[in-house]
This record gives structure tokens, C-alpha cells and sequence, in this order.
């Protein structure tokens, strides 16, 4: 019995057609896998099964039954819920409250009985092995622990179909498989679940099938036990992907970045970063690797200009910035990839020829001696970075940043970065929510800028990415380096024992000044 058919599926925002005649078929108890390249509508067509959009037209089946879907209320009512990409919950409420919110439970006297709720959430926790805690506070927990207090919001509400958009776009590797074990518990209690991925791997371990959608329209839906990898990314992108990363041997030349006994405070005043060396030469990638949470993140932030420097310096071409505003370093010729692209990476009510000049507005040709904007210039900058890159967009240059899908705001930071032509590229997590073909192309433009003379510091928790991208390896361990390798030499067992605590030498060519 088919718990879920979407026949005809067509959705239309201003300039775009999201979705074309999509159609979905989902069996009752499958882990069904929805797959396709950054704004192929994937999370479009969720989106209105869960009530966020209405469809301009097609059929929506629960069940066998034909339903209308006009909000999350009727959506819930039918026993589907949602776990979006970028989590719904209040900071300052605990996970209770959150999991409650809408539909507090009361006693007799009609006050809120907050005891029975935190009872519940913990069965529904325990039952599942979510391990949540009912009383925390949202803003005091992980990434990860937010995502488990998102599944048991749905549990709570009794819901049998769970769709999961890119869940695990902002989770460590170890969190990764844990919520690949809790799909598999989901499955095994007789749950339908809706994946959205671009991650393949992810579909080869837990899915049943897979639909491919490519520019709104379905390529096809395959059973995963008899498609291969590149399969799949071939229905995705429409061509041949190479899950291989080409690059040529290149002798690195003089050091552009050098950092020198630099400590770093965290958020709770403790050092993050400690007493570390490292240096980036010109034409080489360096790979941070690492748990998360071994100060990677104080790491970039601290040569960025994010966080300020507790001890030791931070060198660009032999120039101390170790205390250099943001601005200075950026005009010195440090570039940023952030993790967070929200945060730290985009102006998200901002128009995306906006973001694209943030670093550059204020020279020529974008504006005058006046200071006034250059309307021409700048559009015909963002066109050339929009086709360059391949970033789709629903208005073009004037598309609201906000409204374009994750993956294609990730296109847009790394397309300002690399335009810049900077002599340090820092790069922190650049697949985060890209499909294979745009993985492909974006390593292709990072082994670019190597190989014009560029010093690229590359952070990931990829294993592969950091393997198959760089020339030298550090490992970050409890704030400091635990090891320096040169690539050739390195491989996942010996990073893996590294990155959990073990020291590890640095091989001849792999010290941490490079020499």
C-alpha cells in the first residue's frame, strides 16, 4: 500500500518553476530517499506535503485518500511531520516546552501540567534512544540533540510519516550515524520516512528507494540495493560525475600564512585554541582535520578577525594582523568560507548582487568618487558570478537572498571568495549542502586557486574531502596539533587515531611550518 503519492506535483514562484508535473510514490513502512542537485525541488515538494506551501496544481494521496494540504495543522492532522533543514525551536525554552509548543497538555484546573509533558517527552526518548533531556534548555545544546528534540516533537504528535530535509547537513560524523540508527528504529516500528540528501553514501546505508528529481522533474525512482553511486549522482546531474578529485603535483612556495604560539579564548572563557603553530605556503591546500569542538571553529575565527587573539601571532606575508580589524585583513588578502553561512557568510534580506560586493562596494567599478553605488557594474558583476558558478536563482541578481535554496547561498559565499582572488583562502566546510555535481565543481575552483599561487587553509570533517584536497594534513586535538602529515602519507585509520587524542609525528615535509 502506498502511504504517500504526489501525482502531478506543480509549484511556481516568481521567475521559477520549483516544481513540474513532479510525481512521488512513497510504499507504507520504506525509508524512501528524495535525491537531486541544489534547487531541483526537492525540499519544495515537502514542503507541501507538510503543509508550508500549497500546490498550484496535481494531486496530493494519504493513504490512498485524496487530501487537500493547506498548512502544518492539516499536515499534522494527517500524521505527517516535518524535521526541516534549519531547525524550528526557541532558544530560551527548554526541549520540553518546545516539543509542547501548540498543544500544552492541562490538568483539571486547566493549568499548564508541564510535569506530564517532560514524563512523556522522556518515555518517547527512552523508547527510541534519543536521549534527550526534557528539562535542558534549547540554547545550551548541540546541534544534534536539537535534531533528536525535532523527532520527538513529531512523536509527540502521534505522527506516522516523518520527512527529514538534509538532516544530516550540520551533524558531526558521529552524529551522522546515529541518526541513521534512529531511521532504521523508525522504519523497524513501522514509521514511512521521507530522506532529502545529497549525500550518497547515506542513501546506500539506510534507503529502500531513491526519487531523483532534476530541475523540478522526476529523472526516475530506483530500488538503492541495485544502483550504484555514480548511478545515482548521473540521474542527479544529468551527466558523468567524478567522484575524484584531479590534481597535479605542485612544489608549495614561500609561507603566506604563519601562525605562532597563537591561544585562543572559547565562549566560556577557557582557551579553545592552544600554544599552535601551523603555516600555509603559497600553491598548497592545508586540511585542518578533527573532532568538532577541538578549536577549529576558534581557529578560523581567530585569523579572521572573529575572535580576538589571547597569545601569540598571526602572520600574512610576514605582517603581523594578529589585532587588525576584519576589513584591514580582508583588504591584506585574506579570504573566508564560513561554516555558517547565515551567521557569518550572507545578509540573507539582502538581494544577491548585494551580498556579492560586501568585501568590494566600496571601490571602483561598483562605486564612484561620490561613493554612490554603480547599479550596472554591480548586476553585471552578479551575472557573471550567478553563470560562472552555476548558482540558480529565481529572479537573477535581484533574487532575495533568504528565498534561494542552502545550498545555492553556499555557491553564492564561495563565488564572492574566489572572485576576490585573495592570497589566503579559508575555506570551512564548502560541501555543506551542495549535491555531488556542485562538490565537483566547487573542489575543481579550490584546486584552482592552489595551483594559481593561492595559500588555501581548508577545515572539514570530511575525511575524504581533507584526503583527496591537500596537500598537508594538521590534526586539531583538544586545541592544539596533534600531527602534520604530507597527504600522500596519510590515510583514515592514522588520522582517525590522531584525531582521538593520539600523538601523532610529523613526517618528513609535514611539519608544521612546512619545513
Amino acid at each position: 500500500m502506498l502511504a504517500i503519492e504526489m501525482i502531478d506535483i506543480t509549484k511556481v514562484f516568481p521567475g521559477v518553476i520549483a516544481n513540474d508535473k513532479a510525481r512521488l510514490a512513497v510504499e507504507q513502512g520504506e525509508i524512501h530517499a528524495l535525491l537531486g542537485e541544489n534547487g531541483a525541488g526537492k525540499s519544495t515538494l515537502m514542503a507541501m506535503l507538510s503543509g508550508v506551501y500549497e500546490p498550484d496544481g496535481g494531486t496530493i494521496k494519504v493513504q490512498g485518500e485524496r487530501v487537500k494540504i493547506r498548512n502544518p495543522n492539516d499536515a499534522a492532522a494527517l500524521r505527517i511531520g516535518m524535521v526541516h533543514q534549519h531547525f524550528k525551536l526557541i532558544p530560551s525554552f527548554t526541549v520540553t516546552e518546545n516539543i509542547v509548543l501548540g498543544m500544552e497538555p492541562r490538568n483539571k484546573l486547566g493549568n499548564l501540567d508541564l510535569a506530564a509533558a517532560e514524563a512523556r517527552v522522556a518515555r518517547l526518548s527512552q523508547a527510541y534512544g534519543l536521549a534527550v533531556e526534557p528539562k535542558a534548555r534549547i540554547e545550551t545544546t548541540t546541534l544534534g540533540m536539537q535534531q533528536r528534540v525535532e523527532i520527538v516533537k513529531i512523536l509527540y504528535r502521534n505522527a506516522d510519516i516523518f520527512i527529514f530535509d538534509e538532516p544530516t547537513a550540520v551533524l558531526l560524523p558521529q552524529e551522522v550515524h546515529e541518526l541513521l540508527g534512529i531511521l532504521r528504529r523508525l522504519k523497524a516500528e513501522g514509521k514511512t520516512i521521507l530522506f532529502i540528501t545529497h549525500k550518497l553514501k547515506e542513501i546506500k546505508a539506510v534507503a529502500d528507494r531513491c526519487t531523483v528529481l532534476r530541475r523540478g522533474k522526476n529523472a526516475g525512482t530506483v530500488l538503492v540495493r541495485e544502483a550504484e553511486e555514480r548511478d545515482l549522482a548521473e540521474m542527479m546531474v544529468g551527466r558523468p560525475v567524478s567522484f575524484r578529485i584531479e590534481k597535479k603535483n605542485r612544489k608549495a612556495g614561500e609561507a603566506v600564512l604563519r601562525i605562532e604560539g597563537l591561544t585562543v579564548a572559547g565562549s566560556k572563557g577557557f582557551p579553545a585554541v592552544r600554544d599552535l603553530s601551523l603555516e600555509v605556503r603559497s600553491g598548497e591546500v592545508v586540511g585542518i582535520a578533527g573532532v568538532d569542538g577541538n578549536g577549529q571553529s576558534e581557529l578560523v575565527a581567530a585569523v579572521s578577525g572573529l575572535l580576538p587573539v589571547k597569545s601569540g601571532r598571526i602572520m600574512l606575508r610576514g605582517r603581523d594582523i594578529s589585532r587588525e580589524s576584519i576589513r584591514s585583513r580582508n583588504e591584506a588578502g585574506v579570504g573566508l568560507v564560513p561554516e555558517d553561512r547565515h551567521k557569518y557568510g550572507l545578509i540573507l534580506d539582502f538581494r544577491l548582487d548585494e551580498n556579492f560586493i560586501l568585501k568590494n562596494f566600496r571601490k571602483k567599478p561598483y562605486s564612484n568618487c561620490f561613493g554612490l553605488l554603480q547599479t550596472s557594474a554591480v548586476l553585471k558583476h552578479a551575472r557573471r558570478l550567478i553563470r560562472d558558478f552555476d548558482i540558480r536563482t529565481g529572479k537573477g541578481p535581484g533574487t532575495i537572498t533568504k528565498s534561494m535554496s542552502g545550498g545555492n547561498q553556499q555557491k553564492a559565499v564561495i563565488a564572492r571568495e574566489i572572485d576576490l582572488s585573495p592570497e589566503l583562502l579559508i575555506v570551512s566546510q564548502p560541501a555543506r549542502g551542495l549535491d555531488v555535481g556542485a562538490i565537483e565543481y566547487i573542489h575543481r575552483r579550490i584546486v584552482d586557486e592552489r595551483d594559481k599561487g593561492r595559500a588555501v587553509l581548508l577545515i572539514s570533517f570530511e575525511i575524504d574531502e581533507i584526503l583527496g584536497l591537500c596537500d598537508r594534513i594538521a590534526v586539531l586535538s583538544k586545541g592544539s596539533v596533534a600531527g602534520v602529515m604530507n597527504a600522500g602519507d596519510a590515510d583514515e585509520r592514522r588520522l582517525g587515531i590522531m584525531m582521538g587524542g593520539a600523538a601523532g609525528p610529523a613526517l618528513r615535509g609535514g611539519s608544521a611550518c612546512g619545513c
